[in-house]
């Protein structure tokens, strides 16, 4: 007997799960959410999931209620007895704890796998990790997507004369590398000093940008402080133009602000995290076929690595 396919929806990624259960062929499953006084809050499957493979799609941005949201249900689906159970996860949040940076502090990513695999999944599927390492993290397979595979094609259209791809940092230089090697461009590398979280004392660029377009790459932007301020260096450095790829859009604070007040020509984002309001140098890309193709895939033992182009 052929096991049966069942896709749901946790509350924060309902738009993005309604475009993959599109592009896969199926209609979402239905949950029924039920709400105490206080806050607290139960998923309930409304329909059988036994012997099922079922996927839960949801981004584990903040709140945290977001996270639990995806534990909860992982739990309901697993006590319901489907068969496997793969956790969604176009946004993997938390990812920014991947080490310990200084004494006393936890290792949140490590938390986080942890906790989603005793919930009950049996598979991971993710885009733009912060780390790769964080793979390591899980004791079942993860499937790690690129939104490369939306944005180089994106950026080809443009036809960009004298592309440069630049990182925001140093930990982005090997993304920048990637995205450079398959577009055939030179590299910078913006080098900066933090005197906390989300506060940036200084900034250097490694490399010549003068007359060049430039795209910086990075798998997030929250504040966007690091991406406009880099921006504004480039511009300042006779760069023609600034453009910004970001997997993830969390913007946070006034990040909009601080977009549309930048030098940004535009900022190039998927829709791993809903959008909180519009802007017109914003651009949204949906990663839904990419990641129904590798559920596709998953399900019938096919490999993935055609949804990868770097």
């Amino acid at each position: 007997m052929k096991t049966p396919v069942k896709l749901f929806s946790c509350n924060q990624s309902f738009e993005l799960a309604t475009a993959i259960a599109r592009e896969y062929g199926l209609p979402l499953g239905q949950v029924n959410f039920s709400h105490y006084s206080d806050g607290e809050f139960q998923p309930s499957f409304e329909e059988s999931v036994r012997g099922a493979r079922i996927f839960i799609v949801g981004s584990t941005h903040p709140s945290s209620e977001n996270l639990m949201e995806m534990l909860l249900m992982l739990d309901a689906a697993k006590r319901a007895s489907a068969r496997h159970i793969t956790a969604v996860m176009p946004y993997f949040g938390w990812a920014r704890q991947d080490r310990k940076d200084k004494p006393r502090v936890p290792i949140g990513a490590k938390l986080i796998a942890k906790l989603l695999e005793s919930a009950g999944a049996t598979r991971i599927i993710t885009m733009d990790l912060h780390a790769d390492q964080i793979q390591g993290f899980f004791e079942k397979p993860v499937d790690h997507l690129f939104a490369s595979a939306i944005f180089i094609p994106y950026l080809q259209q443009l036809n960009l004369d004298k592309l440069t791809v630049a990182s925001p940092d140093m930990g982005g230089s090997k993304r920048a590398y990637a995205y450079s090697k398959f577009l055939e461009s030179d590299v910078v590398i913006c080098y900066k000093q933090r005197a906390k979280a989300n506060v940036i004392t200084n900034m250097e660029l490694i490399g010549d940008v003068t007359g060049k377009n430039v795209v910086l790459v990075d798998d997030m932007v929250d504040t966007a402080g690091t991406l406009t301020r880099a921006a504004d260096l480039m511009m300042e450095r006779g760069a023609l133009s600034v453009r910004a790829i970001c997997t993830h859009a969390l913007l946070s604070a006034d990040a909009f602000d601080k977009i549309e007040k930048s030098r940004l020509e535009e900022l190039i984002v998927s829709d791993t995290i809903p959008s909180k309001k519009k802007s017109k140098k914003i651009k949204v890309l949906s990663c839904a076929k990419i990641f129904a193709k590798t559920m596709h895939n998953v399900h019938h033992n096919k490999s993935i690595s055609n949804n990868y182009i770097i």
